[in-house]
């Protein structure tokens, strides 16, 4: 169900990057589609770097085709929820938006599915650390480097 959800999240938020240019008409039009570009393939990247690394670090949470599929759903769900937060934050006419601190949030939310993934009480502290540091850090990296090549 989430991952039929995404990618047309996905296209929401690289069209949301057209959205500064109604209230800034300095922006010009091919920063905008290159900056849509860039984040489409941020986000979509970041979600099969995790799944692969994820799994490599913790194998017995894909042994099943289920236990494979609540991974996705974890990731999936929380890059959702990044990308809702990168789309509000497009919407709003402001360079520094406290919206994007809302991120902080996403720690809690992993350290909430892990009951979901069945991951032993005694790796949840570790997996919530490393699924948050690939879920944030991942897309921050992924955008700074595709960035390098916006005009």
């Amino acid at each position: 169900m989430l991952r039929s959800a995404y990618l047309p999240m996905l296209v929401v938020l690289a069209l949301s990057c057209f959205v500064p240019m109604i209230y800034d008409s300095t922006i010009p039009f091919a920063k905008s589609l290159m900056t849509g570009i860039v984040l489409f393939s941020t986000y979509f990247i970041s979600y099969y770097i995790i799944i692969y690394i994820l799994s490599s670090l913790y194998p017995e949470l894909v042994k099943t085709e289920g236990a494979r599929a609540r991974l996705n759903d974890f990731i999936l769900y929380n890059l959702i929820f990044l990308v809702l937060l990168q789309i509000l934050s497009k919407w709003l006419p402001s360079d520094f938006t406290p919206v994007l601190f809302l991120m902080l949030y996403l720690p809690w939310m992993a350290y909430r599915g892990t009951g979901n993934l069945f991951v032993k009480k005694e790796k949840v502290n570790r997996f919530t650390v490393i699924s948050s540091a690939l879920l944030l850090g991942l897309p921050i990296l992924l955008e700074f480097i595709l960035g390098l090549f916006v005009i």
